[in-house]
């Protein structure tokens, strides 16, 4: 099988040349901090360049093909496979309850609150957090893949307009026509995630088509072949998915570059801080048996720091780059090294402009719907032999039926967008065997903004300004949910919110703590702005070998952020190839 012939090429990258070789003491051409979505394709790009190119991910395995221990990442029912719990899109969601070996505690604050946004209950007490608790909770998901290998793996290509609206020029939509067709040649996605084709659990598909589209009037379309429309559109979920299996950059660009002799990835690896000589980066600190040790890069060498729109503003300012004030703090608790304050390129829009979308879990319970709680120890045996034998049924996909987006003009001249995905049971006190969670929040064109800061132990994480501090993003919110409340199906109840709340009262209801409002989403993202923090090209400002490929250089988009954050690694390789 494919799946298996994937699997030979990552345990026999062990056996390429430069693998074999003490990774520590060669000089790289490229250091890529960060074996996430876009810091794959980045370093991929580069060793397909022929650059020697190292990519330093702190955490471990992931999927099945990136080997390790595989008993420890998957139910028993999964054993004599080549498969992993990442593999499996019905199982995503038990990742939130236990962090399946998955979690590397102590290097951000970030994950925590409900977790993931597209929620799916487990029969095993195995879903997202319900308490409100706020960041730090739980540890960052830090793994081979990073958000790519625990999340939904939903996968919309963005609107235009989103390039067109909200980037600099250099990212308009006819500056980004290149990364994504490479991106869209070589990671696939589909609406019909079961091998076989059949659209399964579709109670509720049925039941939210029918308000969504016969009674609100959304048109019904293929997403992302109709990518520039996200005004009243309602249609089937994209996945990064392909023979029923969670694809994306670990299936595709990573086992690419493991065929070449130039390419090593070395896992389980924390990256500590680039070394700098003024401006120019020479090396990366990084932890090897708790001993710091320095990576160093050959004469024409640059770092590409990829790990992620939380931890890439924390590395920044250990490597002495960032706001003043923090940049203080590091240097007099002995973080920065041999860094002078001379050497200091103080910046405060590092970690400045971060985003996550404000979520909100409204329960939705009617007569026609049958509920589906994917049972992580004990699938149900049809259902377990139907993925097996043939990469279909229930466990090929996430548990998204329907997704629908919409736009409201606001007051003062901005367009904000809205987002609604549809899965196919109920979430904390709502779990019966006829509720299922729409999850509704805010995307493009909201104003709130946080920024990233370093807590006590200088663990970087969100102040309390991501959600909400605009107050005219509840505002619009509130408002989309009143109006779509407003031609709900008399059989269609609302279990959490009384369908009848006033504007008001909603507002309200989705800025006050609680299992179901202010919800992390996780997709954090503008924490390294085009312009203030790095240059058009994705180079940090004040450097000159030192650039940024992950969500920190996305703006809040129209649809989930995975297929944005691919592009941006592209597009960057792309900058630092032609530099």
């Amino acid at each position: 099988m494919k799946h298996t012939a994937l699997f030979l090429v990552a345990q026999l990258a062990s056996l390429l040349p430069l693998a074999a070789a003490d990774w520590t003491t060669t000089q790289w051409d490229a250091i890529v901090v960060g074996a996430g979505p876009a810091g794959i394709i980045v370093a991929t790009r580069l060793a397909e360049a022929n650059l020697n190119t190292l990519l330093l991910e702190g955490g471990g395995p992931s999927y099945g093909v990136t080997g390790g221990d595989l008993a420890s990442r998957r139910p028993s029912w999964l054993n004599n496979t080549d498969l992993t719990r990442v593999d499996v899109p019905g199982l995503y969601s038990s990742i939130f309850g236990d962090g399946g070996g998955l979690i590397c505690s102590g290097t951000i604050n970030a994950y925590g609150g409900q977790g993931n946004n597209e929620i799916t209950v487990f029969s095993k007490d195995l879903r997202e957090s319900s308490d409100s608790g706020g960041a730090g909770s739980l540890g960052q998901f830090d793994t081979i893949g990073g958000g790519s290998a625990i999340n939904a793996g939903l996968y919309f290509e963005p609107p235009a307009s989103d390039w067109d609206s909200f980037f600099p020029n250099g990212w308009k939509a006819a500056d980004m026509v290149g990364a994504t067709e490479r991106v869209k040649a070589r990671a696939p996605y589909t609406d019909s995630p079961s091998a076989n084709g059949i659209q399964y659990l579709q109670s509720g598909y049925d039941v939210v088509r029918r308000w969504i589209v016969d009674s609100l009037g959304f048109a019904d379309v293929k997403i992302n072949e109709n990518k520039d429309n996200k005004l009243d559109v309602f249609g089937r979920p994209v996945y990064g998915y392909e023979d029923g299996q969670r694809a994306g950059p670990v299936a595709t660009y990573l086992q690419d570059a493991l065929k070449l002799p130039n390419f090593h990835l070395q896992s389980g690896t924390r990256a500590v801080r680039v070394q700098r000589n003024g401006q120019v980066a020479t090396g990366v600190w990084v932890l090897v048996n708790g001993v710091e040790t320095l990576v160093p890069l050959s004469n024409t060498g640059r770092v590409v720091i990829s790990a992620g729109a939380i931890a890439t503003p924390g590395f920044l300012m250990f490597s002495g780059i960032g706001p003043q004030d923090e940049l203080s703090r590091l240097s007099a608790a002995g973080k920065l090294g041999n860094l002078t304050q001379e050497d200091w390129i103080s910046n405060a829009a590092v970690g400045a402009n971060l985003f996550d979308n404000p979520n909100t879990f409204i329960e939705l319970s009617s007569p026609n719907i049958t509920a589906f709680a994917p049972s992580y120890d004990n699938p149900a045996p049809a259902d377990s032999a139907l993925y097996l034998d043939h990469r279909s049924g229930p466990y090929a996909t996430a548990g998204q039926t329907s997704v629908f987006f919409s736009r409201a003009s606001q007051p003062d001249g901005r367009i904000v967008g809205f987002q609604g995905t549809i899965g196919t049971g109920g979430y904390a006190d709502y779990t019966n065997s006829t509720t299922i969670t729409l999850n509704i929040y805010g995307t493009s064109g909201l104003a709130s903004r946080g920024s990233v800061v370093l807590d006590g132990s200088f663990i970087p994480g969100p102040d309390g300004n991501v959600y909400y501090s605009a107050a005219p993003d509840a505002s619009a919110i509130a408002g989309f949910i009143a109006r779509i409340f407003a031609k709900l199906p008399a059989d269609v109840q609302t279990l959490n919110l009384a369908r009848d709340a006033s504007a008001a009262a909603i507002e309200q209801y989705i800025t006050t703590p609680s299992a179901y409002a202010r919800g992390q989403v996780n997709h954090w993202s503008g924490s390294c702005k085009i312009g203030a923090c790095v240059d058009e090209a994705g180079r940090v400002l004040g450097t000159g070998n030192m650039w940024v490929a992950d969500a920190s250089l996305l703006e809040p988009l129209s649809v989930n952020p995975m297929f944005g954050v691919m592009t941006v690694g592209e597009k960057v390789a792309e900058s630092i190839l032609g530099a």
